[in-house]
């Protein structure tokens, strides 16, 4: 994790180099710069390369200088970088844009925590203390398909109604005020990798399949995609399910299986064929490919052994050079007991 912070002061300066320090205590890359005197770096300049390099971006000044600096470079709350202020005397630290999907807030609460601030939090769920679903997206590794109804979930909690949440696998621990998980039925929520209607409910996707993948010499990026999108199509599976690759080694370095892997920003990983063949179960055999390669399937035997054996989902599917099968891995999924949408 990456944080970008500026000041406009000599005190200011003091106070970002506080910050930056805590921040690498914690973990993160930090650097400070100075937007003032000797070695000053010019604003727009200095936000336009850390909004598009940084996972935060902390202002230590004036909120009106954050906000003129920041807007050109406003997308999505799903995508912008974490944006704070931090008053110059050090007494308040304000998330300005990204508080939940892009942890604004919560990186607000740990620096006042470590500079002995005030955190000054102004979106409802949080002065509220209600449940933020973009918030638990986030902490449990869940895709949000459709974001324009998070404010739909998070209107119903506000006005006091009672969210219904509905997920293929279960979620351990007490659900939040207002929450209710549900068997069946019309939801609110939907956590699934599926592609059923879901109605009017938020879609949430786990990083649920590993998605084995035979190719080719010289296939290109784009059959790859083809492929695997049919593949899961035809199955019933959304792409966003997808955790991670799985070959076997003789394509560790195939360049447009690498050129898919990097598109998605996707793990990448082969296996020897000596360890696909020592999987035990029912596999798409063929001797054309064992003779090639080793072992009588790649694709379906990549899945289970990338999904750390579990049970293939979608079986060996090809067409233009490609063959592709996803297996099941666990999913934990929990709420958890303090959240990041209590103070």
């Amino acid at each position: 994790m990456r944080a970008s912070l500026i000041a406009f002061t000599e005190r200011g300066g003091a106070l970002a180099d506080c910050a930056a320090a805590e921040l690498e205590r914690l973990g993160w890359r930090a650097d400070a710069a100075r937007g003032w005197g000797e070695g000053k770096r010019e604003l727009r300049a200095w936000t336009a390369e850390a909004f598009a390099g940084s996972d935060a971006l902390v202002f230590v000044g004036a909120a009106g200088i954050c906000v003129r600096a920041v807007a050109p470079h406003v997308v999505s709350k799903l995508t912008d970088p974490a944006v704070l202020v931090l008053s110059e005397d050090g007494r308040f630290v304000i998330p300005l844009l990204a508080g939940h999907v892009g942890g604004a807030n919560a990186l607000a609460r740990t620096l006042a925590d470590r500079l002995g601030a005030v955190c000054v939090t102004t979106t409802a769920t949080d002065t509220r203390h209600l449940f933020a679903v973009d918030v638990w997206a986030k902490s449990q590794g869940l895709a949000i398909l459709n974001p324009g109804r998070i404010k739909r979930v998070s209107g119903k909690l506000l006005a006091g109604g009672t969210v219904r949440l509905y997920s293929d696998w279960p979620v351990a621990g007490k659900a939040p005020r207002g929450v209710e998980p549900v068997p069946e039925g019309p939801c609110d929520v939907r956590v699934t990798a599926g592609t059923g209607d879901a109605g009017e409910a938020l879609i949430l996707v786990p990083r649920a399949l590993a998605l084995g993948v035979g190719t080719r010499r010289g296939v290109a990026a784009e059959a790859v995609e083809r492929t695997v999108r049919a593949a899961l199509a035809e199955s019933g599976y959304r792409m966003e399910a997808v955790s991670g690759v799985f070959s076997i080694d003789l394509k560790k370095d195939e360049p447009g299986l690498l050129a898919f892997c990097a598109a998605r920003s996707l793990p990448f990983e082969t296996f020897p064929a000596e360890a696909l063949n020592a999987l035990p179960g029912t596999f798409s055999g063929s001797d054309f490919v064992k003779t090639t390669t080793g072992t009588d399937c790649v694709c379906e035997r990549s899945a289970v052994l990338g999904a750390r054996g579990g049970p293939l989902r979608v079986r060996k599917y090809a067409a233009d050079g490609v063959t592709a099968a996803a297996a099941e891995q666990a999913v934990s999924l929990q709420f958890e007991e303090e959240t990041a949408w209590e103070d």
